[in-house]
């Protein structure tokens, strides 16, 4: 039996040939004819269905073109399709809705096309900055536009692409071999630096004061004209060539108004008696008249000589300890009345929790240093025992600061 779009034979369904294509069997006969002949008409059904769908999509939606591949993969399934129906008009219809989508995207691409080659000039007029920082962001925002703009045609996409790269790529040497020679020069500027250290070291043991003092003068002017190195690894040789000098100076102003020369054993008992009444006033309440008695005590300390005995070196850290007591709590007092101006009002269990509230903010801080300038420590990768030796006392100055503020802490926290 024959119908409009397939026939029956031999208890098999075919489908009439069309676009040039041969009949084909879709299926058999289950049934009754009439039955299997409805079911395959159904099943075109369907496509018609999933055709019109796919048609409503096309036109509710504003990017139309991303629909093209699917319309197409719809229109190629339709050839080997089981169903009983009009196969060459649902084609068509395919094809021309093919034909409106090609024609959008070829629109789209030369719009594309436009858009990138504007980008390329962008990045062209970039490339030769030297307004690093800027620029990167620049290129950043101006790469995430060309990867937010559509695709070209073929024959232009490997040339636009090559221009863009090749733009944005030079930039990015560039900026990478400015940092390199920055990273080189900060290198030699180090040594100039550690030079620099050296020489005022070896002034420092100079038994000549006015020469010390001389070549304390030429390297601070040096030190001022040296080059840009990272703040973290210039700041622990600052730290002890300021010291040097320091000390460099004071002695040659000794050596204009010299005083009376003092035995060892008379410089270790003046240490120590510094030593016990600094401790006496660490312990006791604080007050502007404590403060000055510990200024004072500090220009007496400056009148001893420099060289002092050997038995001298742990009182003279109990005198470090408790001079850095007294101006800590000194120190405190003035922030506290400076957050409370009513602080002498409020009762003792008060101020205390009040000083208590500041040290612990004030030790955060110091530990959080602490930490940094470890880790610094441990990623340099200077062999110099100067420098191994100047970042040593940083780190056991920065201690001594913590454990200062731990005494404190301790001195004013309420008893239990």
């Amino acid at each position: 039996m024959k119908y409009t779009f397939g026939y029956i034979q031999d208890g098999k369904v075919f489908l009439k040939g069309f676009l040039g294509r041969p009949d084909r069997v879709i299926g058999e006969v289950k049934g009754d004819e009439a039955s299997t002949i409805l079911y395959f008409e159904t099943r075109f059904t369907q496509l018609e269905e999933k055709v019109a769908y796919l048609k409503a999509a096309i036109e509710e939606n504003q990017n139309k073109g991303s629909f093209l591949m699917k319309l197409i993969h719809l229109k190629e399934s339709l050839y080997l399709s089981d169903g009983l129906g009009d196969f060459t008009a649902l084609i068509a219809q395919l094809e021309e809705e093919e034909a409106f989508l090609s024609e959008i995207i070829q629109g789209n691409r030369c719009k594309n096309l436009e858009i990138k080659r504007g980008l390329i000039q962008e990045a062209l007029a970039m490339q030769a900055s030297p307004d690093w920082k800027d620029t990167t962001e620049k290129f950043k925002e101006l790469k995430l536009r060309w990867i937010k703009t559509g695709p070209v045609e073929k024959e232009f996409r490997e040339e636009v692409e090559a221009q863009f790269n090749q733009a944005v790529d030079f930039f990015f040497e560039q900026r990478q071999h400015f940092y390199e020679g920055l990273a080189l020069q900060a290198e030699e500027n180090i040594k100039v630096y550690e030079s620099l250290l050296q020489q005022a070291s070896a002034a420092h043991d100079l038994p000549d004061a006015k020469m010390a003092f001389d070549i304390s003068k030429r390297v601070q002017k040096e030190w001022k004209a040296a080059g840009k190195v990272p703040a973290e690894r210039r700041q622990p040789i600052w730290d002890e060539f300021s010291r040097l000098n320091n000390r460099i100076f004071s002695r040659y102003k000794r050596t204009l108004n010299p005083g009376p020369e003092m035995h060892p054993r008379e410089v270790l008992q003046k240490i120590e008696g510094m030593v016990e009444e600094l401790k006496e006033l660490a312990h006791q309440p604080t007050s502007q008249e404590i403060t000055l008695r510990a200024k004072t005590i500090q220009e007496d300390w400056k009148k001893l000589p420099m060289r002092k005995p050997k038995e001298a070196n742990l009182p003279a850290r109990s005198y470090q300890f408790f001079m850095d007591i007294i101006f800590e709590r000194a120190f405190l007092e003035k922030l506290a009345h400076n957050k409370y101006a009513d602080f002498d009002q409020k009762t003792q269990e008060e101020q205390n929790q009040i000083k208590t509230s500041i040290i612990l903010d004030l030790l955060h801080r110091d530990q959080g240093e602490l930490e940094t300038m470890q880790n610094n420590s441990d990623n340099f990768r200077v062999e110099t025992a100067d420098f191994e030796m100047m970042m040593k006392k940083k780190l056991s100055s920065l201690k001594r600061k913590i454990d200062v503020k731990n005494y404190v802490l301790k001195q004013i926290s309420p008893r239990n």
